[in-house]
């Protein structure tokens, strides 16, 4: 059974089943925060990434060259403030005033490195979380936007079912209690046992519908997310 996007899930209640889908708990669109050239690809499509891999890179090298030359003047005001620090502790020949100069000029230095090395890092696009590179919109040599959709990263070893039941039946369940899922196949339904984590404090006027999520461990992929299913109540463990 396949829903469009945005109808209504029913309830059956001759079966008592919950009509529903399944949705990977992480999905996200990643997008590079400045403008540029890609230059560095990492990684293709259908790779499995860690938490910080690199994706893509764009251009970067004058910002390679503000890291080293703000590193150089921040070294250099470290190294003065701390000379003029030792003179200050063993004579009277420096005054305090002059102290505090140098080691103000030592932190808006170090500040200003620390500012060029995110610049730098903001031409990384990395992975947020753990997942699947599902698609990749650009490549090396083309030209990517400031928030410009690049990439989708999906993680499918853990899922939701999301339905819109009755308002009526949406009384029997709470948070935390198992339910029984059938999720639809092309040979034989998936059965799989889910924990409902989301039930809707409000109740959709139109429809008398109201949203509950549970979600399921999915380590072994045979659930592929966008597919129907049903979702089935079960007693609430002790």
């Amino acid at each position: 059974m396949q829903l469009a996007a945005g109808q209504p899930l029913s309830v059956s209640a001759q079966t008592a089943a919950c009509d529903g889908i399944t949705e990977p708990v992480f999905d996200v669109t990643l997008s590079m925060a400045v403008p540029g050239i890609v230059t560095v690809q990492k990684v293709r499509e259908g790779d499995f990434v860690t938490t910080n891999d690199v994706i893509l890179e764009i251009d970067s090298r004058l910002e390679e060259l503000e890291v080293t030359r703000r590193r150089l003047v921040m070294e250099n005001r470290k190294t003065d403030w701390e000379s003029t620090k030792v003179v200050f502790d063993k004579t009277a020949s420096v005054s305090r005033d002059e102290l505090l100069k140098k080691e103000a000029d030592y932190q808006v230095a170090l500040a200003e490195y620390q500012i060029a090395v995110e610049e730098l890092n903001r031409r990384k696009l990395h992975a947020p979380g753990a997942g699947v590179l599902t698609e990749l919109k650009l490549h090396v040599g083309e030209s990517c936007a400031a928030y410009q959709p690049v990439a989708r990263l999906v993680d499918t070893r853990q899922c939701y079912f999301i339905s819109n039941i009755d308002a009526k039946m949406s009384g029997e369940l709470k948070t935390g209690q198992t339910v029984r899922l059938e999720i639809d196949d092309a040979a034989n339904p998936i059965k799989v046992d889910a924990k409902i984590v989301f039930i809707s404090p409000v109740v959709d006027s139109a429809s008398g519908l109201q949203k509950v999520k549970a979600v399921f461990e999915n380590e072994n992929g045979r659930i592929r997310p966008g597919l129907a299913g049903k979702m089935f109540p079960q007693p609430s463990p002790p």
